[in-house]
């Protein structure tokens, strides 16, 4: 690995200093820095730092078939609710890849996915703070688009990466021990057959995961190894498609929340099932899935309960809201949960996504057309473990939306959504239901100057009672663009949630200045989510590429 490593800076760090001479270089820099106050209104503290700040320093170049670049990353200390494994500054990663017609080898750092992800996953998301590129060797081959083969192996990151020197910071988390193994193969028949209209693949996938382990868990008959797989197949045709995985993730162990049982370890297997079929054409798209996870909890570090301790995607399969009000419960899959009094297996459930454009000159789509959404998804607990049996209702959302174009300046969007949640995990058949309503109305004055109004409400009998909430936003395009919402529980705290802010945008470079207090809640990326709590100050983001 340490040869590997130094190979991989030395090509880096090489090609860097030729850039002027030779292929050349791109950049970006990311830094978000805050600034917190006290807050009796909604009980937000400062913290003793009163300030955080996050930085992403990234280079790439390019040179014919090479590519190498590099990423520093500086957490000063990092903001409020990030994982606390993230801190100082590091170099997190460093890449050398080189790719011809048919072939590629990386050396260093890398992300990669094994399927829809249930499986293997590496990615990086900073709005969550994770990151867990594997640092080591890949390969990857492709044969007239018939056979696709990658193969590869590393370390996955958790905390500042494997670069990471720990007798700097010795009672942090940077580094782990853990090692992963894994090929991917997809097979084209389609293509192979030259079908014209239709595509058939058949795919596989192998994973094997090294951790060391306890000599108690070695005496239950654990071992440091575990080995998981998956097989896929994907279909389309004239606007039909389906697809299947099964994923078999290995063995998980888990302390026996029984003290006194004989066991000290629960062994249980993980193992998903995805079926997804739809129909998208003549302005219509349907789509229907269905999952079930039991016990796919893939961590990087056993037990570490770290947001950013992830070794595989599963995302939340339902709508991805964006407003407000909309985000107060998102959903996050149960994957497998061990407590005192209570163990969750996983869940099962699906969704049902459908829109409908209505075209122009129709009774409905008038001059401009609409277009009409809806969705359905509901999750349950998995009953009993290796069982398609469902427990207590976990989560359930209906939601309904009409886009509307009316002329060239006026355009609006009307929501509906039906939220219930379950927050005991499945234990109890408790959930609490919310309604929520938005109007989303966008008016265009002229070619440069356009407002934006929100409007949000959102009933329920159950946590904090009702809520209202209002956005307006001003755009001078393309540089200038001032905004200003809150959010008010006039239900039970009476507090009211304000933010404003102003942005400013020039050729590849964004400035944006807010301030505002925000509830505890949720950010999400691509249905996975992140806790953080209630705080109130400034924020500066600035965001350049080259």
């Amino acid at each position: 690995m340490k040869k590997l490593i130094v190979l991989a800076s030395l090509l880096v760090c090489g090609v860097t200093l030729s850039a002027q001479e030779k292929g050349y270089l791109t950049g970006s820099l990311e830094s978000n820095d805050y600034s917190y106050v006290n807050d009796e209104k909604s009980g937000a503290l400062a913290g003793d730092d009163r300030f955080g700040s996050n930085n992403y320093l990234k280079l790439d170049y390019y040179n014919g078939k090479f590519t190498a670049g590099m990423q520093i990353e500086g957490y000063l200390p990092g903001s409020v609710g990030y994982p606390s494994e993230l801190t100082g500054i590091n170099l997190s990663n460093i890449y050398a890849t080189w790719m011809d017609e048919d072939f590629s080898v990386t050396a260093g750092t890398f992300y990669e996915q094994f399927g829809s992800g249930l499986l293997f996953r590496s990615w990086e998301e900073r709005a969550l703070g994770l990151n867990n590129a594997v640092t080591g060797a890949r390969f990857t081959y492709n044969y007239r688009d018939v056979v696709a083969f990658k193969a590869m192996w590393g370390l996955p990151r958790f905390g500042m990466g494997v670069f990471t020197n720990n007798t700097s910071r010795p009672n942090t988390i940077t580094n782990t021990e853990t090692q992963v193994r894994g090929a991917d193969l997809s097979f084209a028949l389609s293509n192979l057959l030259n079908w014209d209209n239709t595509y058939l693949a058949l795919e596989g996938s192998v994973l094997n995961r090294y951790e060391p382990i306890s000599s108690d868990l070695i005496d239950e008959g654990g071992k440091p190894n575990s080995l998981g797989y998956s097989g896929r197949v994907n279909f389309e045709s004239n606007g039909f498609f389906a697809k299947a995985e099964y994923v078999s993730a290995g063995k998980k162990y888990f302390q026996n929340p029984d003290m006194n049982a004989e066991n000290w370890y629960l062994q249980k297997n993980g193992n998903a099932q995805l079926l997804e079929f739809g129909y998208n054409g003549r302005g219509l798209g349907l789509t229907v899935t269905g999952r079930r996870l039991e016990w796919m909890n893939s961590q990087i570090i056993s037990g570490n309960v770290s947001t950013s301790n992830l070794m595989n995607y599963v995302p939340a399969m339902c709508t991805q809201y964006t407003y407000m009000l909309t985000t107060f419960h998102p959903y996050s899959p149960q994957t497998g949960l061990v407590q005192q009094n209570f163990i969750n297996s996983g869940e099962m459930g699906g969704q049902i996504d459908a829109f409908y454009n209505f075209r122009r000159g129709t009774a409905l789509g008038g001059k401009r057309g609409m277009r009409v959404h809806a969705n359905f998804s509901t999750y349950y607990a998995i009953a009993k473990d290796g069982t398609f049996q469902a427990g207590n209702l976990l989560f359930r959302d209906f939601s309904f939306d009409i886009e509307k174009q009316w002329n060239k300046k006026f355009k609006t969007i009307l929501l509906y959504s039906m939220q219930q949640y379950n927050d005991s995990y499945g234990a109890s058949p408790e959930y609490m239901t919310q309604n929520i309503i938005v109007a989303d109305m966008l008016y265009k004055w002229t070619s440069t100057f356009s407002t934006k109004l929100e409007l949000q409400y959102l009933q329920t009998k159950q946590d904090k009672k009702d809520w209202m909430a209002a956005l307006l936003e001003v755009n001078f395009a393309p540089h200038w663009s001032i905004f200003g919402s809150d959010m008010y529980n006039h239900g039970s705290t009476k507090v009211h949630y304000y933010n404003a802010g102003v942005s400013y945008n020039k050729s590849r470079t964004r400035v944006a200045l807010g301030y505002g207090r925000y509830k505890q809640g949720f950010i999400c990326s691509g249905g996975v989510c992140r806790t953080i709590p209630a705080y109130t100050g400034a924020n500066l983001t600035i965001t350049t590429s080259f």
